[in-house]
């Protein structure tokens, strides 16, 4: 992986996304342990100490996918709330996963299962839970 910037992680969100990480099944193994490299790299803070620029969970996020150019706007949910979100994306999707923790201006090379890999820069977060005051969101 050749380029994987500073990322900080709400101390709530580190605590699911561990529980979620340990229940993986099989089919999502290789996410699951993307991820908790992740959360072993990122400072974990306060939800209310999060700045108002870092994608958090249930973040509304607009990022680009710059190996294919394609910019998209998604929230980034827990796999539960996937069919209640009308943009989501799940944290334990290949690409979703990537974006936890990153700030605007980012940009991250982001394995995919088969051995490919995504550059994905975060532009703008038009949603933040922590920004809106909603801490345990």
């Amino acid at each position: 992986m050749s380029s994987r910037p500073p990322i900080i992680i709400n101390r709530l969100d580190a605590e699911r996304l561990q529980r979620l990480i340990d229940q993986a099944s099989d089919k999502d193994r290789f996410v699951a342990d993307c991820l908790e490299e992740e959360l072993e790299r990122g400072e974990v803070i306060d939800p209310e100490e999060i700045p108002s620029d870092v994608v958090s969970m249930n973040s509304q996020v607009q990022f680009t996918d710059l190996t294919r150019s394609r910019q998209m706007i998604r929230t980034l949910v827990y796999p539960h709330a996937l069919a209640a979100t009308e943009d989501g994306i799940s944290v334990m999707a290949p690409i979703g996963a990537g974006l936890i923790g990153l700030r605007i201006g980012d940009e991250i090379d982001w394995p995919l299962p088969g051995g490919g890999e995504a550059r994905l820069r975060i532009d703008a977060i038009l949603w933040q839970p922590e920004r809106e005051g909603q801490y345990h969101r």
